[in-house]
């Protein structure tokens, strides 16, 4: 498992997928910093732990969802490490039914694919399909991370220039406030 240990505060200079830099772009039109850390492929929660150690701070959870009909999707930020129950969501949002999206979808509306997603994708959900929705438990960090398009980088924000982005994309957060399955003695998962 390759992490670099430089944490970056510049756009990347090697050959990247356009979507990334599409990202790179919009953050400096923002005059928006951030900390970008290069690695492979963070596609387990223990490599997700170790790229924390070298940001700084802690990575959150990005799950795209639908219903069950497919007509309404949404992009959940929690906590890296709070289990997630579609019940407690579900009962928020007022809809039924809430699964994992499918990856063509994921594909269409942000221009990603399954282990890559982050709000920083809502930048291509032009015809606003994607409905932002954060865990007010991530409101209590100073910062935000997530992938620019793809999982071998992690850009590190500061909470207010995160959502400043997020806003600059036409979509407008829904903040819900998630139980913790683990403190109601409840273990069973999605």
């Amino acid at each position: 498992m390759y992490i670099d240990q430089i944490r970056y505060t510049a756009r990347p200079t090697d050959q990247r997928i356009p979507q990334e830099l599409a990202i790179y772009d919009r953050l400096e039109e923002l005059s928006i910093p951030y900390v970008r850390v290069d690695h492979d492929h963070a596609d387990t929660i223990e490599f997700c732990h170790e790229v924390e150690k070298v940001l700084g701070s802690k990575i959150c959870k990005n799950l795209f969802l639908c219903n069950r009909r497919q007509t309404e999707f949404y992009l959940l930020m929690i906590p890296g490490d709070k289990p997630f129950k579609t019940k407690f969501l579900s009962a928020q949002l007022g809809c039924s039914r809430l699964s994992f999206a499918d990856d063509g979808h994921m594909r269409d509306y942000l221009q990603t694919v399954p282990g890559s997603v982050s709000a920083l994708e809502l930048l291509f959900d032009t015809d606003h399909r994607v409905q932002l929705v954060i865990d007010r438990d991530l409101m209590a960090d100073e910062l935000m991370s997530g992938h620019p398009s793809i999982s071998t980088s992690t850009l590190q924000l500061k909470r207010e220039d995160f959502l400043r982005f997020v806003e600059s994309t036409g979509h407008s957060p829904i903040y819900i406030d998630l139980p913790d399955p683990r403190l109601a003695g409840d273990q069973s998962q999605m």
